[in-house]
């Protein structure tokens, strides 16, 4: 008999909670359908407007092609196209789902101190892109070295807030806009020609003269060098073990490392088959004899 009366308890419950469940699912349904209606309608227009969006930046990058615009203003526009555009998107499908637009306006009042505390770093860098444009200290395709943290690279791409490099050994680095534009930096390949400086030590016993008509005849013989621009082989300095002869000559800039190592290599193997010593550094201690 109580196994019966446990068993019965458990049906009745069971039915109650199937008929509570139906009760529930009949009274919410409509609205769980319309909102799953509502979910799968945003999403396609999401889709579409992705797609308007995506062919908008085709035209314009296309049209600043024609134009011939500088490669870094058309990567900043097109950076900057596909930021806002995507937000405008975004905003213009929730107004029409719902939220009505006094309501992202008060939320976007009610919380634009905090958003701009937290976004103050990229708006400097938003700002930092626009004066790189501007002013332009630096387009895609030169070397630079920035002086603070001493990053250096041939620059790939100007984004709408942070500008990368590419090393020597094809290493990517990201500077944020507002560190470039708000310190120093050396652009070394702006000009076409970029001199070489170099410091050659050799022994005092080495024939100075004989040295330095060696180097000279690296300097007219090497294809990279300038042969109608200036060039000097001269002593810069009588060192404590050497005598430290200095070469200046200008170089195409594009060409300007290959042409260094190739010069430095040339330039040693020269004065060992002419017998000019290149010293290391020595310290000679002469000790006399106590009378």
């Amino acid at each position: 008999m109580i196994l019966a009366a446990n068993t019965s308890d458990v049906v009745e419950d069971t039915v109650e909670k199937v008929s509570g469940m139906k009760e529930w699912v009949t009274e919410h349904g409509p609205d769980l359908l319309g909102f799953g209606i509502r979910i799968l309608l945003a999403l396609f227009f999401y889709f579409i407007g992705y797609q308007l969006i995506q062919w908008l930046r085709k035209v314009v990058r296309n049209s600043m092609e024609r134009a011939n615009s500088d490669v870094g203003a058309r990567q900043f526009v097109d950076s900057l196209l596909k930021f806002g555009l995507h937000i405008l998107l975004i905003l213009a499908i929730a107004n029409q789902f719902g939220v009505e637009s006094t309501s992202i306006a008060a939320l976007v009042a009610s919380g634009g101190v905090a958003v701009g505390l937290a976004l103050q770093g990229s708006l400097s860098n938003l700002a930092g892109g626009m004066l790189i444009l501007l002013l332009k200290p630096f387009v895609v395709g030169d070397y630079i070295i920035e002086d603070a943290h001493g990053n250096e690279g041939t620059v790939k791409e100007i984004q709408i807030f942070y500008t990368k490099l590419s090393t020597i050994d094809n290493r990517t680095i990201v500077i944020p806009n507002g560190t470039l534009a708000n310190t120093s930096l050396t652009n070394v390949t702006d000009k076409d020609f970029r001199q070489l400086d170099l410091r050659i030590d050799i022994s005092y016993d080495s024939d100075l003269r004989a040295a330095k008509s060696l180097l000279e005849q690296i300097l007219l013989e090497d294809p990279s060098v300038e042969k109608e621009m200036d060039q000097k082989v001269f002593v810069d300095n009588l060192g404590s073990s050497s005598v430290v002869l200095g070469m200046r000559a200008w170089i195409k800039s594009a060409e300007y490392w290959p042409a260094r190592w190739r010069i430095l290599e040339t330039i040693k193997l020269t004065l060992d088959e002419n017998g000019v010593e290149i010293p290391y550094q020595q310290l000679t201690v002469h000790i006399g004899e106590n009378h």
